[in-house]
């Protein structure tokens, strides 16, 4: 029997065979295919990959911070996870109240030149304990806006006022578990054009499916980063399901992840050949706190993660 793994690894290979060179937003460019599925069944093992580490304590504390409804990465950095400072410091050095050294380009320029990279770190690192220490300025500049997930999640903006999708789909779960309207939706068009968004959201929907006492999650990805993104975005959904399920008395079933623009960067290739050379290992169990009964009530000490023994870590830069 294949390894569940290959789901991920098969996508990867794929796109290196057939992917369309393309330029990108980010000015890095991509191999890109447009249209690919992968499904992972949840009772053969929790879906972090062990071809390389991922870190899933950095999984749990972003999920939990969707969950919460929260769009400042201030709650991120209180826990050490890092993966969004980006575009709210972009934002910050881009403004006039910054008066630092020059960061233009900053996320190029720091995988050419070494001595740049050291600026720009002790900058963002300025950045990040000014967003922890002072509560004005990360009001002001911590947010990655009203756009984001949490915020679409716990409180979208329609014309009839602000609707708690994340919560009105577990009790529909609950209450009507085959209903085919459990969906959640990030994509907010009207928020995009008003420029509302740091990174319009690349998961643009997710639905829940119940048959024979187990609840599936198929996500709609619009853009995936195979390398750095898409690893932490199944098994962010794969907790999701898992906590829903826990709260609403169901076993898990699948993870089918959609993706549109499924992408390689191009600096990303070497590193994805490296994975492709390493077999995977058993993949790692869940547990999660029996005590706790709400998706609302998670804090990162009640989700573990069981015998998970990866490959080594692979770096990459990450394009903004």
């Amino acid at each position: 029997m294949q390894h569940p793994e290959y789901a991920y690894l098969d996508l990867c290979q794929y796109v290196l065979d057939n992917g369309n060179k393309k330029d990108d937003r980010t000015g890095t460019g991509v191999l890109s295919v447009f249209g690919y599925q992968m499904r992972f069944d949840l009772n053969k093992g929790f879906p972090l990959l062990t071809t390389k580490r991922v870190p899933f304590r950095l999984v749990v504390s972003e999920l939990l911070w969707f969950i919460k409804g929260d769009t400042n990465i201030r709650f991120l950095l209180q826990h050490n996870n890092h993966i969004w400072d980006e575009w709210p410091f972009k934002k910050y050095v881009e403004s006039e109240e910054y008066n630092g050294p020059d960061m233009t380009n900053f996320a190029h320029r720091s995988q050419q030149d070494e001595e740049f990279a050291k600026v720009y770190q002790e900058e963002k690192e300025k950045f990040c304990n000014r967003i922890l220490e002072d509560d004005e300025f990360a009001k002001k500049w911590g947010s990655i806006g009203p756009a984001a997930y949490g915020a679409q999640w716990r409180s979208f903006q329609g014309p009839y006022g602000s609707t708690d999708q994340l919560k009105e789909v577990i009790e529909q779960i609950k209450s009507n578990p085959d209903s085919r309207r459990h969906l959640v939706v990030s994509w907010n068009a009207n928020q995009f054009s008003h420029g509302e968004a740091l990174l319009p959201p690349c998961h643009t929907l997710f639905q829940f499916y119940v048959a024979d006492g187990k609840l599936s999650c198929q996500l709609y990805q619009r853009s995936g980063d195979i390398f750095l993104g898409v690893p932490f975005n199944i098994s962010s959904y794969a907790l999701l399901t898992h906590l829903i399920a826990h709260e609403c008395g169901l076993q898990v079933g699948e993870f089918i992840h959609s993706l549109g623009d499924a992408h390689i960067y191009l600096n990303h290739i070497e590193q994805v050949k490296t994975q492709l050379s390493r077999e995977p290992k058993p993949l790692p169990t869940l547990k999660l706190n029996p005590e706790v009964k709400s998706v609302f009530d998670f804090n990162m000490d009640d989700i573990q993660i069981i015998g998970y023994d990866p490959h080594p870590t692979i770096k990459a830069p990450i394009a903004v």
